[in-house]
């Protein structure tokens, strides 16, 4: 499945997207992880979100 994910995000003259994973920390203390698929110049802002 990581090998379609990683075809389709490679278009050639399309928008250039990436695959954001962040840790979340849960209220019982454990760590959940949370994928999202965004552009490229949203990177940045996605990660220094909450």
């Amino acid at each position: 499945m990581a090998k379609k994910v990683v075809a389709t995000l490679k278009k050639k003259d399309g928008v250039k997207y990436a695959k954001v994973i962040k840790a979340v920390k849960t209220e019982s203390g454990a760590y959940s992880f949370r994928e999202e698929i965004v552009t490229e110049d949203r990177v940045k802002e996605v990660l220094a979100s909450k």
